[in-house]
């Protein structure tokens, strides 16, 4: 994600493929003829944006992408990978937390999925949510995973270009905070 608004992004395809694809969705714009035996639609991309466009979400969507080429995309690609690197290191550093996705030192996006033992990652991201961190927890329509993981639920953190290491160091102060919370009411 780039920050746009939601409903709006942008697929890339080659045009000799496009040719023979039919559209997926009818309605204004995607046709070229319409007569009472049939029709025939429009060239791509048009024939794959029927109806209404997302006019508002157009305009935000390039403000996302004029906000990150003025950041510059190295400069983006070096701070996620910079951020994912010590998002791990912390993470790993967590005793009783299981850190899924690649192991430790291999090229990964600025995101973390994670369990904690004793918390179920939704009651995780509750009380982490009253430090002022926001995750995610559920299964990420991903339950085969988390089926094949033994799990319910996990937590996520996904970082972005505004997130610092600031940031991570206070993801992991509430986790552990709160692993003590949950220790303390189980025994």
């Amino acid at each position: 994600a780039i920050a746009q608004p939601t409903g709006i992004g942008f697929l890339w395809g080659r045009l000799d493929v496009l040719e023979t694809m039919p559209p997926y969705q009818s309605g204004g714009e995607m046709i070229d003829q319409v007569t009472l035996e049939g029709s025939t639609f429009a060239s791509p991309p048009g024939r794959f944006e029927a109806g209404t466009p997302a006019i508002a979400q157009a305009v935000g969507l390039g403000a996302a992408v004029d906000y990150l080429a003025g950041l510059g995309m190295a400069n983006v690609e070096a701070h996620e990978h910079d951020l994912a690197r010590y998002l791990v290191e912390r993470l790993s550093a967590v005793d009783g937390l299981a850190l899924y996705g690649p192991p430790r030192g291999e090229a990964r996006a600025a995101l973390a999925a994670f369990s904690v033992a004793g918390v179920h990652a939704n009651d995780l991201s509750t009380f982490i949510d009253q430090d002022g961190v926001a995750i995610r927890a559920g299964h990420h329509c991903t339950q085969p995973l988390h089926a094949a993981l033994g799990i319910s639920a996990s937590a996520r953190a996904s970082l972005y270009v505004y997130s610092t290491r600031a940031d991570v160091d206070a993801l992991v102060e509430s986790i552990v905070s709160t692993q003590r919370l949950f220790a303390q009411l189980g025994g």
